[in-house]
């Protein structure tokens, strides 16, 4: 990647490697994917009652979709800040743990993935115990969180 000094030049490195991480990748997968997750908003905002939301997860391949697309994120934020993130996976490298743990489906989520995940969405997650010790956690730590009811 050529270096152009015009005071862009972080934001433009950040969004080519976002980008060609991605494109690893099948790109159509990724294309569908995001297709998807697109539908499922636009569905849920024309909705006026406000029951597509619940609707469209209980249905299985959209669920997988959504699910999917949220690990290749995960995936993408972890790969792209390897440098920090490599020190917290018990893996043989930052790649291996992707490969074995966030990108295959129906594996738990650890802690890293969570942090992963909230910074690249822009968003606070609280973590409630339901092991009736009434703990919490919020990631990442000191950033403000929105319960919204149901």
């Amino acid at each position: 990647l050529k270096d152009i000094c015009n005071g862009n030049c972080f934001y433009r490195a950040l969004c080519f490697g976002h980008l060609e991480s991605l494109l690893q990748n099948d790109r159509n997968y990724f294309k569908d994917l995001l297709n998807m997750f697109v539908g499922v908003l636009e569905q849920c905002v024309a909705d006026e009652h406000g029951e597509t939301l619940l609707q469209l997860f209980n249905e299985q391949t959209t669920f997988d979709s959504m699910v999917q697309y949220l690990r290749l994120l995960t995936l993408a934020y972890l790969q792209n800040h390897a440098d920090f993130f490599s020190h917290f996976v018990e893996a043989p490298s930052l790649k291996v743990y992707c490969t074995q743990e966030v990108e295959t489906i129906a594996m738990e989520c650890d802690h890293v993935d969570i942090l992963a995940l909230s910074e690249a969405l822009g968003v606070s997650i609280h973590i409630a115990s339901m092991g009736g010790r009434g703990t919490a956690l919020i990631l990442p730590k000191g950033s403000v969180h929105y319960i919204h009811p149901t």
